[in-house]
């Protein structure tokens, strides 16, 4: 009697399912036992869970040298943009409302706003560089890919308001008035937009 219950408990491990057999939910790791002339007969396949579960590694994000030298060019043209824009608005709003304006107004209105062109061009090209060189780190991806558009928006703006900029010669008073408010309303825009967009970075680094 004691013999037949032994071998009977003998022979549970074999007819439990594995599945079952295995009180928790945990990597595993599979043993076999390979026929050898030592072992003739193979033993059955058994599921033994892990000490330590397998945690996969993040991937480290390297940047090169020339990512850190266009990221300094475009923080020190970002510094630069506000002194610009204030210099622009007060030029305008001379050019507008005095009935006769120095000589030297429109010429230095037109030098400060090719100064803000080619400061858009060079940052627009470095940001978008290293926007694109970063593009596998996640860390700070959305705030980034913000900052691009308002950017590219203001990019834009200042375009069009290059292309709406009035002249007293040709046309109209009414004409000239309508082009006025036009141009300066959508600089204004554009320099608020941008604005909004470099702030994102200088406080959020």
């Amino acid at each position: 009697m004691i013999l037949a219950s032994l071998a009977v408990f003998a022979q549970l491990p074999t007819l439990v399912p594995p599945d079952t057999a295995r009180p928790f939910d945990a990597p595993v790791a599979v043993a076999r036992a390979w026929r050898t002339p030592a072992n003739p007969r193979p033993i059955t396949t058994r599921a033994l869970p892990l000490d330590t579960p397998v945690v996969q590694r993040p991937r480290a994000i390297e940047y090169s040298d020339s990512y850190y030298t266009r990221l300094t060019i475009h923080r020190i043209g970002s510094y630069t943009m506000i002194p610009l824009f204030l210099a622009e608005y007060s030029l305008g709003q001379n050019l507008v409302n005095d009935a006769a304006p120095p000589g030297w107004i429109k010429p230095a209105h037109v030098a400060v706003a090719s100064g803000i062109g080619i400061l858009f061009s060079v940052n627009t090209v470095t940001g978008l560089w290293n926007l694109w060189e970063a593009r596998q780190d996640p860390d700070g991806r959305t705030r980034r890919t913000v900052h691009s558009i308002t950017m590219l928006a203001s990019d834009a703006g200042f375009l069009a308001a290059a292309a709406l900029a009035p002249e007293r010669e040709h046309g109209f008073v009414t004409n000239y008035q309508h082009r006025v408010n036009m141009h300066r309303g959508v600089a204004i825009g554009s320099f608020a937009l941008s604005t909004l967009g470099g702030a994102m970075m200088w406080f959020w680094k």
